[in-house]
């Protein structure tokens, strides 16, 4: 995934799920994209790509903290699951790359788990 894909990507799922009520570009360049999709006040799903460092973070953020996450620093991915944010899960599923969808597909089932809109 590139800047590119994920802004297409980010224009598709808003579309597709009701319950994001904003969308926010907060950064935006040829090959960077930082947005983030707004489900209730203070919880949104923010959306980062920067293909010159080739990273990518994907996280469900709740009063400012990381619920869960799907990152790729330097080429390699990792999780931070709902359990423990602030740890990389290292296994096999953990560490396989994560398109958007994928991630607010898990999302959906972190905010039903947690009771969150």
């Amino acid at each position: 995934m590139n800047a590119a894909d994920l802004l297409r990507s980010l224009q598709h799922e808003t579309r597709r799920r009701a319950y994001f009520t904003r969308v926010e570009v907060l950064d935006q360049s040829v090959s960077l994209v930082k947005a983030r999709l707004h489900i209730a006040p203070a919880l949104f799903v923010q959306a980062y790509r920067n293909d010159s460092f080739d990273t990518t973070n994907l996280a469900l953020i709740h009063n400012g903290e990381r619920l869960y996450a799907r990152d790729q620093l330097d080429g390699q991915w990792h999780r931070r699951t709902a359990i423990a944010p602030l740890q990389h899960d290292t296994t096999p599923d953990g560490w396989r790359p994560a398109t958007l969808t994928e991630l607010l597909d898990e999302v959906e089932a972190v905010l039903a788990a947690l009771g969150l809109p």
